[in-house]
């Protein structure tokens, strides 16, 4: 249901994982490549535009952002990754903080892997998908800005993805997405209810 979202509210920054709250209850996390539209995907999701900060300049959510749901549940802004023109050091600084985030969290119910629909399964993704299939975690990739190809090129892209992951065994789910325009908003409201255990 999508007033459980609208109720979200921002707690607290942490530049490392040790800061964050104890780990139980029930998280989600969204990950992605700093130009995918993190920020914007977050700010849909719970009907707020200020939510999460929407930068013009990739890679502004440079710490671990935690938003409450309720008691029980949180929602993770991760920072991200990949294209920002930061320095090298801060690149790896992010890269650790999100390994370390998903191999350590136990309460972590799945990630959202935001990635801009044009430019799908860059390394990092890649790398981050593989690392979930090993450890058994369910990934949902949410093939964003879908309102910048038409019809059929979605259908195209959509038809990759599905070949893509044909190898990975664990529960990669997918679906185009336009937080630009709420396009796919219901479908994934119901799959985080789902791991949320709304």
């Amino acid at each position: 249901m999508i007033r459980h979202y609208q109720k979200a509210y921002f707690l607290l920054s942490v530049a490392e994982v040790k800061q964050l709250p104890p780990d139980q209850g029930m998280e989600v996390a969204i990950v992605g490549r700093s130009n995918a539209g993190k920020s914007s995907v977050l700010n849909k999701i719970t009907q707020n535009n200020n939510m999460a900060r929407v930068s013009k300049t990739p890679g502004r959510t440079q710490m671990v952002n935690i938003f409450v749901l309720d008691d029980q549940r949180r929602m993770v802004d991760l920072p991200g990754y990949g294209y920002a023109k930061v320095p090298l050091a801060v690149k790896q600084k992010w890269q650790k903080t999100v390994d370390a985030y998903v191999h350590e969290r136990e309460c972590l119910r799945g990630l959202i892997l935001v990635m801009d629909i044009r430019h799908p399964f860059k390394e990092l993704d890649k790398q981050l998908l593989e690392y979930c299939h090993h450890r058994g975690l369910p990934v949902h990739l949410l093939l964003n800005k879908a309102d910048k190809l038409n019809r059929s090129q979605v259908a195209n892209v959509l038809q990759e993805t599905k070949a893509f992951l044909t190898s990975y065994h664990n529960s990669v789910t997918f679906q185009s997405f336009s937080a630009l325009r709420g396009m796919g908003l219901k479908e994934l409201y119901s799959l985080l209810d789902k791991w949320y255990e709304y």
